[in-house]
């Protein structure tokens, strides 16, 4: 039998990136390869890559100029580029790193053996051609880095909101939706090999709807139906599309994690209308009251974008009034970052001068820390279940895991081990942890 290759995978970005990771590493393996954590044995080196800041691409480019000596010591290694960066860039990729040899987008992987061939003849090889049907949905992943508790679930791929800033809809294509049944079913064979917790991903997982009428909230029953020890979450939500319904099917089933992640961007009516988010501030203040209403103690994180085109002082106070009326429990947020061949590229001047974006994302960072630490301390005294992922890194003597609410707690370990649930009662915070002790 021949001996097995090694692939080497490095990704970069989202969520859905980690899950077009394992895609990749089930479609290696069954070419005879096999994944390794040791960059200087590898055979094939992969770089699965974001296009959603300047920063992350730039992140990608140092990176590759430093595959560079494992080239010279190994001549046959072949490099590739995938994801969104591939797509965006294509061929001019290759001719600005020459040490690239192959270049693959969203909805191509496929197509990497016979690309790999292409590449050990001495050829560039590339395929960037967006699929109007492809969701991966026969694929089983191969659970790279897992903690063997939590799992990714691809439920759909694409986007159509073309939000101006975003460069998503160009890079990954048309919304397309997997088959309900595939979905049900890999979420039943997590569960049987022990994992305890999936999490259902799609650039806008409110859009998922299958040709026999089942929309997200549906998806979400049948998976929390798998098994009531099988926790379910879900990212990301579009706020134009967060319905009542899907908050009453949350409410339903306890395993459904009382968490949303709810990207707001901005708090400016005009910031929001330039952005294309298809919502206003009132809006958005609607459906977090509904949140409240229909699911209390569900936690709310966000995504937040400052420096957007023409963004004025008071544009970024709006922001900072949302923030401080929705008490988000922990955000993303970021400096805008301009993204050629978007809508915000095409028709806006990115005007607002760099240490004023520094600024502002300071003001809002430091905002969001006073609010996370508040709405940990409000949690001193309770006492929730938590799923034990890990063996808390600080302590071998501490394991760490997460509550319905999506907050890390760190308590002493005992005779407990990952995928085990435990009730924890929470005596100490930071603005990133919860602290307690088993009860």
């Amino acid at each position: 039998m021949d001996q097995k290759r090694k692939l080497y995978i490095e990704t970069y970005g989202c969520q859905m990136n980690f899950s077009d990771t394992q895609i990749v590493g089930s479609i290696m393996t069954d070419h005879n390869f096999e994944t390794t954590g040791n960059i200087s044995e590898a055979d094939l080196i992969f770089v699965n890559t974001c296009s959603i800041r300047d920063n992350a691409e730039k992140r990608v480019r140092a990176r590759l100029q430093e595959f560079k000596r494992y080239k010279k010591q190994k001549p046959g290694l072949i490099i590739g580029v995938l994801g969104c960066m591939a797509e965006r860039l294509k061929e001019q990729l290759i001719s600005e790193e020459k040490m690239v040899d192959v270049i693959v987008g969203p909805d191509a992987y496929r197509d990497l053996p016979r690309l790999l061939n292409v590449a050990e003849g001495g050829q560039k090889a590339i395929n960037v051609i967006l699929s109007a049907d492809e969701t991966y949905a026969d694929i089983n992943p191969v659970r790279l880095d897992s903690n063997g508790v939590s799992a990714f679930i691809s439920i759909m791929r694409g986007c159509e909101n073309f939000c101006s800033y975003c460069v998503v809809p160009y890079t990954r294509g048309r919304e397309r939706s997997r088959d309900p049944l595939t979905i049900v079913k890999e979420a039943g064979e997590l569960f049987s090999e022990g994992y305890r917790e999936v999490t259902l991903l799609g650039q806008n997982v409110n859009s998922y709807k299958w040709d026999d009428g089942t929309g997200f909230s549906k998806l979400l029953e049948r998976v929390a139906m798998v098994n009531p020890l099988l926790r379910v979450r879900f990212a990301t939500s579009h706020p134009k599309d967060l319905t009542d319904e899907l908050l009453h099917t949350m409410a339903a089933y306890p395993n459904i994690c009382r968490s949303i992640h709810l990207p707001v961007q901005s708090g400016s009516d005009r910031i929001l209308k330039l952005m294309n988010r298809k919502y206003d501030s009132s809006w958005y203040r609607q459906r977090i009251e509904a949140i409240r209403k229909i699911l209390p103690g569900c936690a709310i994180s966000t995504d937040i974008i400052t420096g957007f085109c023409s963004e004025t002082d008071q544009d970024h106070r709006d922001t900072l009034d949302m923030m401080n009326w929705v008490a988000y429990d922990y955000a993303f947020m970021f400096k805008y970052s301009e993204r050629p061949d978007t809508l915000a590229h095409k028709k806006y001047k990115d005007d607002v001068p760099e240490e004023v974006k520094s600024v502002r994302l300071q003001e809002i960072i430091n905002l969001q820390q006073e609010l996370s630490f508040r709405s940990n301390h409000a949690d001193i005294g309770k006492t929730f279940e938590v799923l034990a992922e890990s063996v808390s890194r600080k302590s071998g003597k501490e394991l760490s895991g997460r509550n319905s609410q999506n907050k890390v707690v760190v308590f002493p370990k005992k005779d407990y081990k990952p995928g085990d649930y435990i009730n924890v009662k929470v005596n100490a915070c930071t603005p990133a942890t919860l602290k307690g002790e088993v009860i």
